[in-house]
């Protein structure tokens, strides 16, 4: 069997599963077609209030399919180029989608799937998965924008030494880096990531899309610009029919019930 995306809903969670176990959820392109397009319909449905990416069996991602790079190597160089631009579509559609997006790691995520996992929103990861920016050890450089995420992440020499390096990191290294959100046990990451997007499928979408623009927007714009922004989206917010429930509902002491 080839690779895949599988999805699935899980109440107002859509649940994205790569599939290649035989080789450890390897990437390739028809995956980073299908995540584009399960993102796009996702952001149109409102019956889908979070979505989660995990992989199949033991193993979040291994990267890319080293037998597939080898192989375009004997290609056009153009070849290879199409392929990371379908990783950079998905990538930047993690990016801008409104809803919250999370990855729930297990085993290993390593080159691309690290990348993949940094696009995220959050990261749960179990706390005996392997994080590895696989890259320079195969004499390649990195992909699917873990340069932009690694630098915004953490200091700047932390980023080189996993870039350069290519050395393994635990989950809870990065948790006290504050690149992973939390850390579950074994086998536990996709059920400690339900539980977490739970608390956020109760929350007003909308104010959740505003936070997640604002919060993309907040590293390469000036204050005065983001302070625009943010009352903006203030202003907006309290005039959606959701800003009103939300007051109501704490003024009398009740559940919100957000559309």
């Amino acid at each position: 069997m080839g690779a895949s995306l599988k999805s699935h809903s899980q109440g107002q969670t859509l649940v994205l599963t790569i599939s290649n176990p035989e080789s450890r959820n390897a990437l390739g392109p028809e995956i980073y077609a299908a995540g584009v397009e399960a993102l796009t319909a996702a952001e149109s449905n409102p019956d889908v209030r979070s979505v989660i990416i995990t992989g199949e069996g033991a193993h979040f991602c291994a990267g890319g399919n080293l037998q597939r790079l080898l192989g375009n190597r004997q290609q056009p160089p153009e070849v290879q180029a199409r392929s990371n631009e379908g990783l950079n579509h998905w990538i930047e559609a993690i990016h801008a989608c409104p809803k919250p997006v999370i990855a729930a790691v297990e085993g290993a995520c390593a080159g691309a799937g690290f990348s993949l996992a940094l696009a995220c929103d959050l990261i749960v990861a179990a706390r005996d998965s392997i994080f590895v920016m696989a890259y320079s050890s195969v004499a390649l450089s990195p992909d699917g924008g873990a340069s932009w995420s690694l630098m915004r992440a953490v200091p700047r020499a932390t980023a080189l030494e996993l870039l350069l390096l290519g050395e393994r990191a635990s989950a809870e290294r990065l948790h006290q880096l504050g690149v992973v959100t939390r850390v579950a046990e074994p086998a536990a990451a996709l059920s400690d990531a339900l539980a977490l997007v739970e608390r956020l499928n109760q929350r007003a979408p909308n104010a959740l899309a505003s936070i997640k623009e604002l919060a993309n927007e907040a590293l390469t714009v000036p204050l005065h610009t983001q302070l625009a922004s943010e009352r903006d989206h203030f202003v907006r917010n309290l005039h959606h029919g959701n800003g009103g429930e939300g007051i109501q509902a704490f003024l009398e002491r009740r559940q919100p019930q957000y559309r």
